[in-house]
């Protein structure tokens, strides 16, 4: 009952190149329209769980034997076989890594398990059965702990590099159409055709990729960058007059500190040949329009601890209807240690079910994250949470 060599058949660098150039061809094969419609991040976790490499791991705690008579070649004896279960991808099992052994172990995987098969003549003892396996099992284990350090910092740059390659294509495709619509002619519009074909999966059939709309894709309004952050950075400085002031602003309630936000973002923004002018609009607190689109919108709110945020999230996000929207939450804290508000607002934003994740952001008192829109997992909008210390009704000027 022979073996097979393990190890041995494929080169594993190889191999994760292939892999990454399969996630490459993905990204090339999909319908321009639903790319510019699909959110990056969302595309770019899908590609990361369908191609990262997941090398075995054996459960040795579940080890099982069996036996039976037979023989080797001209010699009669018995034949002992070890099941090992392992998860992970089985055909690893073939890949031969850069650090290789003179003498690999051989096996025969069979679904989910690992078979180690041991011929003992006539007389030989369990103690020399258990002796070959400890070795064969030592090798196998080195063998996967090579391949396994070779895939990990594939694994670690998987995400970035699928993100960039999609971002790249997508780049590629507005610059496209902007070069075409400056002909000055109507687009020709191509009849809808199959152009994507989801490729076989390799592992992992139950996830699936996300989705985007193949209507003509129309770029949305957004709000450059650098505005947003002059933004947040007025509303700071309205925040650092109050900490100046204490008695002019200890005795105001959430919508009257709202207030003197609004105050200053109109004296910036209102008049601007874009007719954007910050302003309330029935429940939301601070708003800026492109025409019909929201382009920014923040919510006051005094700090109430961690569920309250959570509320504020969601209305929040009720509001938020359209690609690319940069958002806010002001949290105006009262009264309470600031440093273990600070501690909570992280956790409870990110454990929030429509946060996809937290983003660097500089700032002592601040944080940012990327959403998806709950109705809607292809739009993305930018959430940042700004902390300010509002003065106590007991505090003296």
């Amino acid at each position: 009952m022979p073996s097979v060599p393990l190890f041995s058949t494929k080169n594993f660098a190889s191999q994760l190149e292939g892999t990454r150039n399969e996630a490459l061809k993905e990204i090339a094969a999909i319908n321009p329209d639903e790319l510019l419609n699909t959110s990056p991040s969302a595309l770019a976790d899908y590609l990361t769980e369908k191609y990262k490499v997941d090398v075995p791991l054996l459960d040795e705690t579940a080890i099982t034997v069996d036996q039976s008579e037979g023989s080797h070649g001209p010699v009669q004896g018995t034949w002992f076989f070890y099941f090992i279960p392992f998860s992970g991808e089985a055909p690893i099992f073939q890949s031969q890594a850069s650090q290789i052994s003179l003498n690999p172990p051989d096996g025969e995987v069979r679904g989910n398990e690992l078979r180690l098969a041991f011929f003992v003549a006539q007389g030989g003892g369990a103690q020399v059965v258990k002796q070959r396996f400890e070795a064969e099992a030592f090798k196998v284990r080195q063998q996967l702990e090579w391949l396994r350090r070779e895939a990990a910092p594939y694994n670690a740059g998987l995400r970035d590099f699928v993100l960039r390659a999609i971002e790249g294509r997508r780049q590629r495709l507005l610059d496209d159409r902007a070069q075409a619509e400056a002909l000055g002619y109507p687009l020709r519009r191509r009849a809808r055709t199959q152009t994507y074909a989801t490729p076989a999966v390799r592992r992992k059939p139950s996830i699936q990729r996300p989705s985007g709309s193949r209507e003509r894709f129309k770029p949305e309004p957004v709000l450059d960058m650098a505005e947003y952050e002059s933004i947040l950075d007025l509303m700071a400085n309205v925040a650092r007059a109050m900490e100046l002031s204490p008695s002019a602003f200890s005795h105001l309630k959430e919508e009257d500190l709202r207030t003197h936000f609004l105050v200053q973002l109109n004296g910036r923004y209102e008049g601007q040949a874009s007719g954007e002018t910050f302003n309330f609009a029935g429940k939301t607190d601070i708003i800026i329009r492109d025409g019909e689109r929201n382009v920014f919108i923040a919510e006051c709110k005094f700090w109430n601890g961690p569920k309250a945020l959570t509320e504020a999230l969601d209305q929040l996000l009720s509001y938020a209807s359209w690609r690319d929207t940069k958002t806010a939450t002001l949290l105006f804290n009262r009264g309470r240690q600031l440093s273990t508000v600070l501690d909570k607002i992280p956790l409870t934003v990110s454990a929030h079910p429509h946060c996809r994740r937290r983003v660097e952001y500089k700032s002592e008192t601040g944080f940012r994250f990327v959403f998806e829109h709950p109705d809607d997992s292809g739009r993305e909008l930018t959430l940042t949470v700004l902390v300010f210390e509002v003065p106590s009704p007991n505090t003296s000027a």
